[in-house]
């Protein structure tokens, strides 16, 4: 099981950000680049919930989306053909002061069969070796 944790500022507001992530119109794959039209199916929406699958070459799951607290979306895997158990996505949007928003987002990838296990590890491991040259880099610099 691999868990990328990712940090973002952005000019969004938390709301934009929900309302972008929430568009399940077409289009969808110009702002996330693993969700292709062809893939997309929206199998029930209410006012801050969504049942959706989506994904790209080869892989999909199905996720529940639940925005009720705008500034913590949490999207579950419900099925897949590669991700199982814990699997999902959690955005939290906070508000600074300067009009700008932080977004940290956890995405957890529990490979449920053999190709899932592998693209998990392979996921985990590259995120560990980009971590790495960055911390390297960084202690370079301050010496």
């Amino acid at each position: 099981m691999s868990t990328i944790h990712l940090h973002q500022t952005t000019t969004s507001t938390p709301e934009q950000y929900v309302a972008g992530l929430t568009d399940f119109g077409p289009g969808r794959s110009k702002l996330f680049g693993n969700s292709a039209d062809e893939y997309l199916k929206v199998h029930e929406r209410g006012g801050t919930q969504a049942d959706v699958t989506e994904g790209s070459g080869g892989i999909w799951e199905r996720l529940h989306y639940d925005w009720s607290d705008p500034n913590h979306v949490v999207l579950t895997t419900t099925d897949s053909n590669t991700w199982g158990g814990a699997s999902g996505h959690t955005y939290t949007f906070t508000r600074r002061p300067d009009g700008l928003t932080d977004i940290d987002v956890v995405v957890v990838r529990d490979g449920k069969n053999f190709k899932g296990r592998l693209l998990g590890f392979m996921l985990g491991t590259t995120v560990n070796g980009i971590e790495a040259r960055n911390s390297a880099a960084r202690e370079a610099r301050s010496s």
